[in-house]
């Protein structure tokens, strides 16, 4: 979810001024009035749009872009791999592979999927065509969705109506060797708040922003190839798959460049899998959205068994925000006891669940058999939680970390990442993605699975509370 807290502000004061000013002329002539009341929109509106323009975060993504842009080597230097925000000192960086016979990938490699064989040539991986671009990587993304294809001249679009079917594809997404983990960096654009209307947006460049180079709706057969061909060529996260669900407010292709932007930020060259439900997308779809992620189970539970049975993955893991939680905890109590026995999830992370506390409580217990572990991220300060609980009449959420504490159950890993972040301006509802502390400790857990988080992240605290321990950032 985008962090419109600012704007709601913003939207907020010119909304009183406006009022009073409509209620302080209410007893002048007709003329008179409406001329009173349409001149001060005049001044309102621009203002409003150039103080959100000037105060927005992706008005300083867009300078944080255009200076690496300017720093970066020229075109025709080396290329050089997409720089790594360092997380905190006391935060160890995640272990490198262990050592075997072929070459190691580097950065580069491990992101964007391109490889060295040990005659010194460099190619393709497996199903992805080679990126001749120097000032950009690529990188796939396998996805599933039950939304609505509507083919269009340049691509197939996924809109927010339900096709009650599963639909498979593959993406290939760009990402500017300018990145700055852990951005998106997408074109800047002036929107009317909330309405999604654009008055400028500025033009897409992959030699400064996420795009889409390719996508493509696949046939199964098609699909399971470039799967387990990319599967197989994988070195550092050898045999290894990922699965990310999205949460609300989620339009399809920004979920694309999400999961791209955590698979390249982790350095992950596994399949990297998307299950995209049909999220409406906008700030007032809250009551459609959930409605709409508890219609896609069956679809959900068909993506997740092909990715678990089919594509060759020995290590698969699923990553859900938000709202995705809820359909992927139903999932999963129906899919586990169906798994054969060789067959089993490596790590389940379910990041600031918009899921009821006592709903949650019963569904976690009972997956937590089908993973080699559970972890679950929450926080005190994500405003979203907060506006969920207002609508559920006050219950906490599971993403909660209320005054008497977060969510704790036996055998899952409860982390409260309250301090991870402490912009008073941000929503703080996608810190799992956006923070590179966070970033490093689930590519550990993918990695290692090293367990508990202390053990991990030494700089954890850890919180005896009635139910058991839990861990803090501090």
């Amino acid at each position: 979810m985008p962090d419109t807290l600012l704007e709601v502000a913003i939207c907020a004061v010119a909304g009183l001024v406006y009022a009073i000013i409509w209620f302080a002329t209410r007893n002048l002539s007709r003329g008179v009035r409406v001329f009173a009341r349409v001149a001060p929109l005049l001044v309102l509106i621009p203002a409003v749009l150039f103080v959100s323009l000037e105060m927005s975060p992706h008005r300083e993504e867009a300078r944080k872009t255009e200076a690496a842009r300017k720093e970066a080597p020229a075109a025709e230097a080396p290329s050089q791999p997409a720089p790594q925000s360092r997380a905190p000192e006391a935060l160890p960086p995640p272990p490198p592979p262990a050592p075997s016979d072929t070459a190691r990938p580097t950065q580069g490699e491990r992101s964007t999927g391109t490889r060295q064989d040990p005659a010194g040539g460099a190619g393709p991986p497996p199903g992805v065509p080679a990126a001749k671009e120097a000032s950009w990587d690529v990188v796939p993304v396998f996805y599933g969705t039950d939304r609505v294809a509507k083919p269009e001249a340049a691509r197939v679009t996924y809109v927010a109506d339900r096709a009650r079917r599963l639909e498979l594809g593959r993406a290939l997404v760009t990402v500017p060797k300018v990145h700055q983990v852990p951005n998106i960096e997408r074109p800047f654009a002036i929107r009317v708040p909330y309405l999604n209307i654009a008055i400028y947006e500025q033009a897409e460049d992959p030699k400064l922003h996420f795009t889409l180079k390719e996508l493509k709706s696949l046939s199964r057969e098609e699909f399971l190839a470039l799967a387990r061909e990319r599967i197989a060529g994988a070195k550092a996260f050898k045999e290894q798959a990922v699965v990310f669900v999205h949460g609300y407010n989620t339009g399809f292709d920004y979920a694309l460049y999400r999961t791209a932007q955590m698979a390249y930020d982790l350095k992950y060259d596994g399949a990297a899998f998307l299950y995209s439900w049909p999220s409406g997308g906008g700030v007032a779809s809250y009551g459609y959205d959930r409605e709409s992620a508890t219609q896609s189970e069956p679809y959900l539970k068909d993506f997740l068994s092909l990715v678990l049975k089919e594509t060759g993955a020995k290590s698969v893991s699923v990553i859900a925000h938000s709202m995705g939680n809820l359909p992927l905890l139903n999932v999963l109590r129906e899919l586990g006891p169906a798994l054969p026995p060789d067959v089993k999830l490596n790590q389940i992370i379910m990041a600031a669940p918009d899921v009821d506390r006592d709903v949650f409580v019963n569904l976690a217990a009972n997956i937590r058999q089908y993973g080699r572990g559970v972890t679950l991220y929450c926080s005190a300060n994500d405003r979203a939680m907060s506006a969920s609980r207002r609508v559920a009449g006050g219950v906490p959420r599971a993403g909660d970390v209320p005054a008497e504490g977060p969510v704790v159950i036996a055998g899952i890993d409860t982390i409260d990442v309250t301090r991870t972040s402490t912009d008073v301006l941000a929503l703080n509802h996608s810190t799992y993605a956006e923070k590179s502390a966070l970033l490093n400790d689930i590519g550990l857990l993918l990695l290692t699975g090293e367990r508990p988080p202390e053990k991990r992240i030494p700089i954890l605290e850890t919180v005896q509370a009635p139910a058991g321990a839990y861990w803090r950032y501090p």
